[in-house]
């Protein structure tokens, strides 16, 4: 009899906590949606706008084939496109990266600018710009190897028997001011004409690179953002911490490193197309964070989030200010206040190192 009372009164729970999962599974589902659809948004917005507007169903049928029409065909597709088109990648690739490497170094100061990735990306593309006269897909392929090589270093630096988040930052840091000398000094002895395609290495701008760049970074967002997501559980699990991790058969290190090589690969080739954007890695993440709750996986909302700063960025750099200005302008100027929040909050805290 007992047995028989304890069974139907589980049976409701066990029905209440499924029902409350697919809820928020549901719920997880639609707010992901809806920041994709101001992405999108965001993106057709863009296409509208320059020095001749078009109205909005006109973009619509040029881009989807509805219509043709050869004067919005060529402004939509050959003059605005590759920019929207860059801004919204550079952006999605840049919010995923960031909240990957926030959640697996577990500390909100974890964006690519911060521990050397995006620095040593921009050194070795403009080591190929200066030195070798590098161009397309060979810069590409320069930032990535850049990247990696930053990363690995980085966390050889780190290493004390595992990686603390803290001390992984602060070695960081110390690189990238470095590294950003020397991006500095290259430019400063480079021809004039390199010089100038160098410069956006240092703050980065949307729409400065060549098609081939952006063609690269489609493909890799269009390989490793599934991949990320397939990797989800795992990065759920070190979370957990690593001895919780290993506790329930995860291989730590494997994993780690494999998300990290997803993120590093990501802010390669979005520093290719765009330079180092700064603050969007940053910020992507804890807004899908809030937005979404904290019990929920946030890694395609970050990427939709950042696409959506980007676009945003892009959009007041070149038409709402009085003068054109590089995207990372405006993306620094919103993202250093945060910046300078986030420590103030971890230091009360007590999470300031």
């Amino acid at each position: 009899m007992t047995g028989g009372v304890t069974t139907l009164r589980t049976a409701p729970v066990g029905a209440s906590i499924r029902t409350l999962r697919l809820h928020r599974r549901r719920s997880r589902f639609a707010l992901t949606a809806l920041l994709g659809a101001l992405a999108f948004a965001l993106f057709v917005i863009t296409l509208t706008v320059g020095s001749s507007s078009i109205p909005v169903t006109d973009v619509l049928a040029s881009l989807f084939g509805l219509e043709s029409n050869e004067g919005v065909d060529f402004i939509v597709h050959d003059l605005r496109l590759p920019i929207a088109g860059a801004a919204l990648c550079v952006g999605l690739a840049l919010g995923i990266a960031g909240t990957l490497f926030q959640q697996l170094l577990n500390n909100p100061l974890a964006a690519p600018e911060f521990v050397g990735i995006s620095a040593g990306a921009s050194l070795a593309a403009v080591s190929g710009i200066v030195l070798f006269a590098w161009s397309g897909i060979e810069i590409s392929l320069a930032a990535l190897a850049g990247a990696f090589a930053a990363a690995i270093l980085i966390y050889a630096l780190a290493w004390r028997g595992g990686i603390s988040g803290y001390r992984l930052i602060l070695i960081g840091i110390g690189l990238t001011e470095l590294m950003l000398a020397l991006v500095t000094y290259l430019i400063a002895r480079a021809q004039i004409y390199d010089a100038r395609e160098a410069t956006h290495w240092l703050t980065g701008s949307i729409g400065q690179s060549g098609a081939d760049e952006l063609r690269a970074l489609i493909v890799v967002l269009l390989l490793l953002s599934p991949l990320a997501l397939l990797l989800n559980r795992s990065l759920r699990t070190l979370q957990l911490g690593d001895d919780a991790a290993r506790g329930l058969g995860a291989r730590v290190e494997t994993a780690r490193l494999g998300l990290l090589a997803i993120a590093v690969a990501l802010v390669a080739f979005a520093t290719a197309v765009a330079g180092p954007i700064a603050f969007v890695a940053l910020v992507a993440g804890p807004i899908a964070h809030r937005i979404l709750g904290p019990t929920q996986s946030s890694i395609l909302a970050a990427g939709f989030v950042g696409a959506s700063i980007v676009l945003v960025a892009d959009l007041i750099a070149q038409q709402v200010l009085p003068v054109a200005l590089p995207t990372g302008v405006v993306t620094g100027a919103v993202g250093a206040p945060y910046l300078l929040w986030v420590l103030v909050t971890l230091n009360r805290q007590g999470r300031g190192g």
